[in-house]
């Protein structure tokens, strides 16, 4: 990750998907190193997050409320909330399984888009965006599926470094949303790291008071990354 080994690029200012009055602007590893399976691990250990082929980092000229965060596999117990939500999901089969495209999980894939992102683009992916948006030829990924019988509830894009694991995305039926099945995933990827002796669950980037990523702080123990390193977060 050394600057005189690996190339890194700044995209050219866009709208913050998080804050719609403000702009941004990532670091991008260069998409074109041959390297960029053996970089993944060290640029997660940096906060640098998979969106497609790219790895990417927020790097906004007057924000930085992007905090990479990460939950310490070896000292999480689930809430009660977190406890109700595996008991409601005791039905559901978890499913390890190769990543890649299928038309079953491409047909949930849009009604889950349809639903969380109404006439912005998204909710038109094709099957090659299916493919861009969740995978890399060079990712180390796996799909955990949640089934019902023979049908698909959800999906849990992950990734399997020797860092950890990195949650990228998880879709799920839009009707299902009282079994809080993106809660469900991070328990089950945390399941997963056990079972496979990883340390720690990449969650991407925590904002303090958003809504829509304020969640991952009740999966404690939650690290987060800063000037200083990775330090714990408070409880406050």
């Amino acid at each position: 990750m050394r600057s005189d080994r690996v190339r890194l690029f700044q995209t050219l200012p866009h709208t913050c998907g998080y804050f719609a009055e403000r702009t941004a602007q990532n670091l991008v590893i260069d998409p074109a190193a041959p390297q960029l399976d053996q970089l993944y691990g060290p640029a997660l250990e940096r906060g640098f997050r998979r969106a497609g082929g790219h790895l990417y980092y927020p790097y906004c000229s007057n924000c930085r409320a992007c905090t990479p965060c990460r939950i310490d596999v070896t000292g999480f117990t689930p809430d009660r909330s977190q406890r109700r939500c595996l008991k409601r999901n005791a039905d559901l089969q978890v499913v390890e399984s190769m990543a890649g495209y299928n038309a079953e999980r491409h047909a949930l894939y849009e009604r889950y888009l349809r639903q969380r992102h109404p006439g912005g683009g998204m909710d038109e992916a094709d099957a090659s965006d299916f493919r861009r948006f969740l995978t890399a030829p060079w990712s180390p990924t796996m799909f955990l599926e949640f089934r019902k019988g023979s049908h698909l509830l959800g999906v849990a894009v992950t990734d399997v470094c020797q860092q950890g694991l990195s949650a990228v995305y998880t879709f799920y039926d839009p009707e299902e949303t009282e079994r809080g099945l993106g809660t469900f995933a991070i328990l089950q990827q945390v399941a997963m790291a056990r079972r496979r002796g990883l340390p720690w669950i990449y969650l991407g980037f925590w904002i303090a008071g958003h809504p829509k990523m304020d969640y991952k702080r009740r999966f404690r123990p939650l690290q987060i990354r800063t000037s200083e390193g990775w330090v714990e977060m408070a409880d406050d």
